[in-house]
């Protein structure tokens, strides 16, 4: 009985190991090496077989991500001015792909593949190596845990961490191994037990392994930042201990001044890149799309955490557990207390002050996927104190923790099988779906927009929505010419090379609508004088964010079907985006992309409103 009590921990994370493998190999994607995952990697391939970080011959890139299906859209590179392409994601995760990759590359032409970076021994090289990644996380997590927890607390906490998170989703299944989140999740768990072995000998080899693992989550995720304050506040608990701190700091200066090196060094290789292909040491990658981006003076903390779209805490409640864990840690062991907590805040209010808040298809929140491997420990705290509490408490509590952890299992198989949407839920749908196993059409339309299926279908509901007109300029302070009179009024804009654009429509979406979307009608009136085969003209839409553009749509002249020497209506029928802020502009104007003469007349927008 000894000998299985001192063990069951290491049976918990083999069986754990287990699962992740099983997992991952019934839900073994079609294809790896796509949309993000695909970004992070690109480095590899363009690197080290086509010699081509730069992307000067992008039709290379293009064909294979046509072939491969990597995307539907590039939306991995930004093109800049000299035509070449700029990584949208930072290099982190192509570091830690490479060992995987260039074993792939060695085999792929001895099997009779391709050694292109995206055949068969490639995708299944990168699945392996995010398994690995997987396994050797849970690995260094059970080391910490049974730092200060006993073997049952660390089982109950490493079962729990899985079997009632969105860890299966985000590591197990659908080829996510390869995504960031495992990846960090398992530097993370690296991470702590290197600060608490420094922390314990201050031997170098420590120091060094810290500075590496920060360094790659930085690198792979620059809001990883955060990582630094777990060593940085590690032991501090009170005014005594920051100066006992600052001692050791300095007693082992060389050691410090090396983990920063190492840090700005691993950095370093990003500020390079940039460097080399921008002239910049510092760029802004995600600029290609001014409609996301830091919102740091307005987090969206309450929606991250409790919206029904994709509130963590309601997705993942069994983490009240983890925040009620951080009282008992305080009580039991401060010297760690500080460090946990200030990375949970820092780490919770960078994550939620991104923009688009839900992160597009996943499972709960997905970002917090990393952070699980810290907020284990005041859950363990939490479990230490359940199981030392009286028959009845302890009773009902484990029955709530046993249903949570049913509940989630129960909801990721609604994710598997499409009730629960990856970011389209709401309140009255989620009321509708719980705990259900069917779902009807009704009841799907109860969700948010479906904003791929009007892309790709367009406004085919309009009966369910209701109108108005909202702004329309009929160009009175413009130009006429005696052989043509207005469509409406007296005057028109005369569009030509030395005035290729028309006045302007600026409508704040907040003007618009207060609800999360409307579609807006936009019509114009359009007189071609000539219709040859190099006369363009097209019909723009955009929003904008501090004057930079986003959700852009146009409608050019070979697609208007006109009719020379007559006014032609053009309508265009374009849905708002989920907009960065309320204040941003919806723009719609006429271009004179060629230069040839035209006019324009009544230009309008109607606004069509859900009916609720």
């Amino acid at each position: 009985m000894k000998t299985y009590k001192n063990s069951l921990s290491l049976i918990v994370f083999a069986i754990i190991a287990a699962y992740l493998i099983i997992s991952n190999f019934v839900f073994f994607p079609t294809q790896i090496i796509s949309y993000d995952i695909y970004g992070y990697y690109l480095y590899l391939p363009q690197t080290f077989i086509f010699h081509d970080l730069s992307m000067h011959n992008p039709s290379q890139v293009l064909s294979l991500m046509e072939q491969y299906g990597s995307s539907s859209t590039f939306y991995q590179a930004t093109i800049l001015p000299d035509g070449t392409y700029v990584m949208k994601y930072s290099m982190g995760l192509a570091i830690l792909y490479s060992p995987f990759f260039f074993i792939a590359h060695a085999l792929a032409p001895v099997f009779g593949y391709a050694a292109d970076g995206y055949s068969f021994p490639y995708q299944l090289s990168l699945f392996l190596g995010g398994l690995m990644y997987s396994i050797a996380g849970f690995w260094f997590l059970r080391k910490v845990l049974l730092k200060y927890f006993s073997e049952i607390i660390t089982s109950i906490s490493l079962l729990l961490i899985v079997a009632a998170t969105n860890i299966p989703v985000h590591m197990a299944m659908y080829g996510q191994n390869a995504m960031s989140h495992n990846y960090l999740f398992a530097l993370y768990c690296m991470a702590l037990w290197f600060t608490i072995q420094w922390h314990e000998t201050f031997r170098m080899k420590f120091i060094i392994y810290l500075g590496i693992v920060c360094g790659l989550a930085v690198l792979s995720r620059p809001t990883e930042i955060v990582i630094l304050a777990i060593p940085v506040f590690w032991n501090v608990f009170s005014w005594n201990s920051f100066k006992e701190k600052f001692n050791i700091l300095r007693k082992h200066y060389g050691q410090i001044f090396l983990f920063g090196a190492i840090v700005f060094s691993i950095g370093f290789l990003q500020l390079i890149y940039w460097k080399i292909h921008t002239g910049h040491f510092l760029y802004y990658s995600y600029s290609a799309n001014p409609g996301e981006g830091l919102e740091l003076f307005s987090p969206y903390i309450s929606q991250f955490l409790f919206s029904f779209r994709k509130g963590w805490i309601i997705y993942t409640p069994i983490m009240l557990f983890a925040f009620a864990g951080f009282y008992f840690m305080y009580k039991n062991n401060r010297k760690i207390f500080l460090s946990v907590l200030a990375y949970t805040l820092f780490n919770l209010y960078l994550i939620s002050s991104w923009s688009t808040w839900w992160y597009a298809q996943s499972f709960s929140q997905r970002p917090m996927v990393p952070a699980l491997a810290v907020l284990v420990i005041p859950l363990g705290y939490f479990i230490q104190w359940l199981l030392q509490q009286k028959i009845f408490t302890r009773t009902i509590l484990s029955v709530v923790i046993a249903f949570l952890v049913f509940l989630n299992i129960f909801q990721i198989w609604q994710f598997h099988v499409g009730i629960i949407d990856g970011e389209r839920m709401t309140k009255e749908y989620y009321e509708k779906i719980f705990l259900r196993t069917t779902v009807s059409d009704e009841d799907r339309k109860l969700m948010l927009l479906d904003r791929w299926d009007c892309e790709l279908n367009g406004f085919g509901n309009e009966q369910e929505y209701s109108s108005k007109m909202i702004k329309t300029n009929g160009f009175e302070d413009g130009g006429m010419l005696d052989s043509v009179p207005a469509a409406e009024g007296t005057r028109y804009c005369i569009l030509d090379k030395a005035d290729s654009y028309s006045p302007v429509i600026d409508i704040p979406y907040n003007d618009i609508t207060t609800k999360d979307h409307a579609w807006l009608r936009v019509r114009v009136k359009v007189f071609p004088l000539s219709l040859s085969d190099t006369d363009r003209f097209a019909l723009v839409m955009h929003f904008s964010f501090n004057g930079l553009t986003y959700q852009y749509r146009s409608i050019e002249s070979p697609a208007m079907k006109l009719k020379q020497n007559e006014w032609n209506e053009i309508t265009f029928d374009y849905l708002t985006p989920e907009v960065r802020r309320k204040s941003d502009i919806f723009r719609t104007f006429v271009w004179n992309i060629s230069g040839a003469p035209i006019l324009v007349d009544e230009l309008s927008v109607e606004v069509f409103e859900h009916r609720d």
